[in-house]
């Protein structure tokens, strides 16, 4: 090792050159994997929102005049409709509705708030993976009794009562007042898209009992009862086969009208996930040449230091040193090499790795596992391309390499 060392700090220049290709080769691989780790997490935490279990029935947007020859046959996707799947399908474990509407005004007696305003069934807080940090969320008795209470999500509470506890106080949507029972737990998801599905940002939410919003607040004309229906499977069920029949029964109650669409969570996810594959094969790809350059750059090194080296080989065997002894040298030599560039790669790595989160907006995730893997691959094709140079130097004649000065 030392030997090794010595001869690469001899010409440091050619072996900074030489260390480029894995520097820039190991610093791909662990930018790339920990880049598709993180965006893995966050699509699992993502879906979960929505629910892998689950399928979501969404009222399609139209235009008035479109909405207004589709009425005529189909009054759109309602209570009813879930009550149907629900007791028609036998695979259909559970359903949650919900309704958001138009506000003009959200405040209390200490803040206001932009939030947006939903009516949602009391399991929808279940299917949706959304539980209370303080009170609780409204019960079916609630519901049923058109309960005036409200459920606040983590940034609506802070605005809505910036100076203390909401809970037992008091919140006016437009010209309902609404008591505060709980507030919901703040999952830190994004407010984004994922596959083109709005997800995320409960915490700027606020919830009432479903038939509360219903029957107290102002729906648009010809809207909708519901804009989405969540239904919950069973395990034993394939969600793209049951998204089969929930959309001929909801076909078959609208009298074929195209006003409803299915979103199926796992199919989402599934996507995303080939995506994301195709992602990292081309990445890999990528990473894989910077190294393999890297490997024919160690050869190159090699080859030469053999040849200015010809004389100490050929005093190493005539002194009693084996073909296996400067065999070991050399491969030695371009493993030391190989750990330098990839101890370097690494931090690269990782720096580029939050480089490209905080411009790209994406998650990182580490891997001790993977960044070790990259290492390895990183040493394997060194030695591997420092095999040949170090057989020609174990196969020099010792006569010849004495006198080639």
């Amino acid at each position: 090792m030392r030997q090794a060392l010595g001869q690469l700090a001899h010409h440091r220049l050619r072996t900074a050159l030489t260390l480029l290709g894995m520097i820039f080769g190991v610093g791909a691989v662990i930018a790339m994997l920990a880049v598709s780790e993180g965006g893995k997490q966050q699509a699992l935490e993502l879906i979960e929102g929505m629910g892998l279990r689950n399928l979501i029935v969404e009222a399609r947007e139209m235009d008035d005049q479109t909405l207004k020859q589709v009425r005529r046959y189909s009054a759109g996707v309602n209570v009813r409709d879930a009550q149907a799947i629900s007791n028609t399908l036998p695979f259909v474990e559970d359903w949650a509705g919900s309704r958001r509407f138009r506000t003009w005004t959200l405040f209390s007696r200490e803040g206001d708030s932009r939030a947006d305003v939903f009516a949602v069934s009391p399991n929808y807080f279940d299917l949706s993976s959304l539980e209370a940090s303080r009170g609780q969320v409204f019960s079916d008795t609630d519901d049923l009794t058109f309960a005036q209470v409200i459920v606040l999500g983590s940034t609506a509470a802070q605005d809505l009562f910036p100076n203390g506890d909401a809970i037992g106080k008091y919140v006016k949507v437009n010209h309902l007042w609404l008591e505060v029972i709980g507030v919901l737990r703040d999952r830190q998801l994004p407010d984004s898209q994922f596959e083109g599905q709005q997800v995320g940002g409960e915490s700027n939410h606020v919830y009432l009992p479903l038939q509360t919003g219903l029957a107290r607040l102002k729906r648009e004309e010809l809207s909708a009862e519901l804009d989405t229906i969540k239904l919950r499977l069973d395990d034993s069920t394939e969600p793209v086969q049951a998204a089969q029949a929930i959309d001929h029964l909801m076909s078959r109650r609208h009298s074929e009208q195209n006003d409803f669409k299915l979103v199926v969570p796992a199919r989402l996810l599934a996507q995303h996930q080939q995506t994301q594959r195709i992602f990292t094969i081309v990445m890999s790809a990528v990473a894989g040449i910077s190294l393999l350059v890297g490997g024919i750059g160690i050869m190159n090194i090699m080859l030469a230091s053999v040849m200015e080296r010809k004389s100490e080989i050929g005093l190493l065997r005539a002194v009693g040193a084996r073909e296996i002894d400067i065999v070991r040298q050399f491969l030695v030599e371009a493993s030391v090499i190989a750990l330098i560039g990839a101890g370097i790669g690494v931090l690269l790595g990782i720096i580029l790795a939050y480089v490209i989160a905080a411009f790209a907006g994406w998650a990182v995730a580490w891997s001790i596992f993977v960044i070790i893997i990259a290492v390895l691959v990183c040493v394997c094709i060194a030695v591997g391309f420092g095999v040949y140079p170090a057989m020609s130097a174990a196969r020099l004649d010792p006569v010849s390499a004495l006198q080639s000065d």
